[in-house]
């Protein structure tokens, strides 16, 4: 009886609550049909579907609607409120349209939130900053133009009791698709456990989760396209398995305990699994298992081991002497530092080849010249010579001591023989593997295999910069956007109606793209006169600079007179322009990416704002991104920036005498001898 709370509380009104199926709930016809464009539609259902609530949120209206989940009884509070945009709004314009590349719309006169909030507060009135909540099990906003954003979806794993993201992901979908939205964005950063599942679905699908109801790839930071997307999930869905073993072959206790997980999940399949979006495909599928029936599968393919006894090793001589060898795999993972760990292990890893080419040794100066060849960030590779002295890296050991013949520092890498290597104390171990690397056998917890892969495959695949590029493409990839087409599917006119700007206000006041155009619903046998009419009611109602419009006459039906009717002189589901007068292009309210005029030139190719960081040249004033320049994103913006084209122009480049030096007291020399 404690989940009918809040319906307890709703029969104390004057007017009795309505009650809807949260998993019906607007289905075609329930609980009616709507057959308008979204600015009428959502009207109709606030009127019809919505009850009045007795608090507001800044002023602004509230309507509720309680929905009952079959299953648990549950009876879920969705509200939605109606947001005035005017001069007074303290944010009249939309960070969200901008950064989705709709900062050339108009800004739309009002805004409507859809919100569910968390289950602790389904008993509660809404609070004053719900608008800046990312814990809502659902927010979504969508201007009444139709255009829209999904902010958040939070299910169990966002704290909720009783519904999960994809009950709620289908209950937004059902009422964008009956209230007619025209196009919904969503920016996905969501994370299962320590997964992008951006980055995890992509491979698995070749598309992000949104991807099942129809969201595509819309935006990408950093200048990535479509067809860089494209090109990035056919890379990493396309690696094979057995070429995976191999290359992970040589890398000791992860490779073994990855070529375990891979053969066991392989001969629990009833197909063979070739690539790893065949392996991690099947692992989501398995995860709506019972643990227990998974765990039987694998078993019987991959038994658990018996425990190993414990054993003395004679110590090793490369463990003599005071210092400590450790692997560079944890080096990389516990230092805090502005590359990711896979950077700094790719790194080191083209220093071993380059070592392993030059037995005599390499000067620093030479490992540097070698490295270069494949990476090109040299902080990078400063960073890692720096560091890898005394680490492990594969089957080899980096050492740094002084040539007897030259009197200068030079690098070896020495061959480790791990049968008389001893082994690495207890706490180190821990630190370097995980759990699921240490379980006896995979299937215990398939999330648990599939993070484990994940991490060494995924983010650590050995040696090669093509798999690195991609999986930075896919991450840089986070704008989706769901497009409802334009129907012409019953007796009604349907137009989308465009206003058609004079040569004049195309030159002077109109800066950007034309903004998208309205759709107009009207009676089989309207006139032009009502054509005329309802697009400047459309217009006037939807837009802060049309509130004065007025439509004097419909392109290419000059010669007809607004008596005669629609049908016959033009087709319905036809693309239409009005001309006319009243629009205030002066109006600070004009475009939903605001008043400033950025102009967006970076080296990666970027022309528009993408979300992402960016800083201005203090004389061009061309914004570009701080990663791209770089700044990382830890680092404070300089006060005084000057883009590479205006340094240039300004002076010559200085030689920079650091390149290649380091302070003398990075230097520890090893045990000569």
């Amino acid at each position: 009886m404690g989940m009918m709370t809040n319906y307890e509380a709703y029969k104390k009104r004057k007017r009795t609550p309505k009650l809807y199926g949260f998993e019906t709930f607007c289905d075609p016809g329930c609980p009616i049909f709507f057959n308008g464009p979204f600015r009428e539609n959502i009207r109709l259902f606030l009127r019809e579907c919505g009850e009045i609530e007795g608090f507001n949120v800044g002023e602004m209206p509230i309507w509720s609607t309680l929905l009952v989940h079959q299953n648990n009884g549950a009876v879920v509070p969705l509200y939605i409120i109606e947001e005035i945009v005017d001069k007074n709004s303290s944010s009249p314009f939309c960070d969200h349209c901008r950064c989705t590349g709709w900062s050339h719309h108009f800004v739309s006169k009002r805004r409507y939130h859809f919100i569910i909030p968390i289950d602790e507060e389904w008993n509660k009135p809404l609070s004053a900053r719900a608008f800046d909540f990312h814990t809502h099990l659902l927010h979504g906003l969508v201007h009444c133009n139709g255009y829209g954003h999904l902010l958040c979806i939070n299910g169990l794993e966002g704290g909720s009791k009783y519904l999960c993201g994809r009950e709620i992901m289908d209950l937004w979908d059902r009422i964008c698709n009956a209230l007619r939205t025209r196009q919904i964005s969503v920016e996905d950063t969501s994370k299962k456990r320590s997964m992008d599942l951006r980055l995890l679905y992509g491979i698995a699908y070749g598309h992000s989760w949104y991807g099942r109801w129809g969201y595509k790839f819309s935006i990408g930071s950093f200048g990535v396209t479509l067809m860089n997307y494209e090109a990035a999930i056919g890379i990493l869905s396309s690696l094979n398995m057995d070429e995976i073993v191999k290359n992970f072959g040589n890398v000791r206790h992860r490779g073994k305990h990855i070529k375990q997980v891979i053969e066991g999940y392989r001969q629990a399949s009833d197909t063979h699994l070739l690539t790893i979006r065949d392996l991690v495909r099947f692992m989501l599928s398995l995860k709506t298992e019972a643990n227990v029936q998974i765990k039987t599968i694998l078993e019987a393919v991959v038994p658990p081991k018996p425990a190993a006894k414990v054993t003395k090793r004679r110590k090793s001589p490369l463990k003599e002497g005071p210092e400590q060898y450790k692997q560079f795999s944890t080096f990389a993972i516990e230092m805090e530092s502005r590359w990711p760990a896979r950077r700094l292990l790719y790194a080191a890893e083209v220093i071993i080849d380059a070592l392993k080419e030059k037995k005599g040794g390499m000067s620093r100066q030479e490992v540097r010249d070698a490295a270069r060849l494949c990476i090109g960030d040299t902080g990078l590779l400063d960073f890692v010579i720096k560091s890898i002295n005394n680490h492990i890296v594969g089957d080899y050991l980096v050492r740094r001591t002084v040539n007897h013949s030259t009197k200068v520092l030079q690098f070896t890498a020495q061959q480790i023989n791990w049968d008389t290597f001893a082994e690495q104390d207890e706490e180190e171990t821990a630190s370097t593997f995980t759990p699921a690397a240490t379980s006896n056998s995979p299937g215990v917890d398939v999330y648990c295999d599939l993070e484990y892969l994940y991490e060494h495959i995924v983010e650590h695949y050995p040696k090669s910069g093509l798999v690195e590029l991609a999986i930075q493409v896919l991450l840089d990839s986070k704008h989706f956007v769901k497009e409802w087409p334009f129907t012409d599917e019953d007796e009604q006119l349907r137009f989308i109606c465009q206003v058609l700007p004079t040569p004049e206000e195309l030159k002077t006041m109109l800066t950007r793209p034309l903004a998208p155009g309205e759709l107009l619903v009207l009676p089989p046998y309207a006139t032009i006169g009502e054509l005329k009419m309802g697009a400047e009611n459309a217009f006037r109602d939807t837009y802060c600079i049309m509130e004065q419009f007025e439509a004097r006459e419909v392109a290419g039906m000059n010669d007809i007179d607004d008596d005669e009717v629609v049908f016959g002189n033009m087709e319905s589901g036809e693309h239409i322009w009005v001309c006319g007068s009243g629009m205030d292009l002066e109006n600070e309210l004009k475009y939903e990416g605001g008043a400033e005029n950025w102009r967006v030139d970076c080296t990666c190719g970027a022309k528009d704002d993408d979300g992402e960081r960016m800083v201005s040249c203090d004389l061009c004033e061309v914004w570009q991104h701080t990663r791209c320049i770089g700044i990382e994103e830890k680092e404070t913006v300089p006060p005084l920036f000057l883009c590479l084209s205006c340094s240039s122009s300004l002076m010559e480049p200085l030689p920079d005498y650091r390149m290649g030096m380091e302070p003398l007291s990075d230097y520890r020399l090893g045990t000569v001898g």
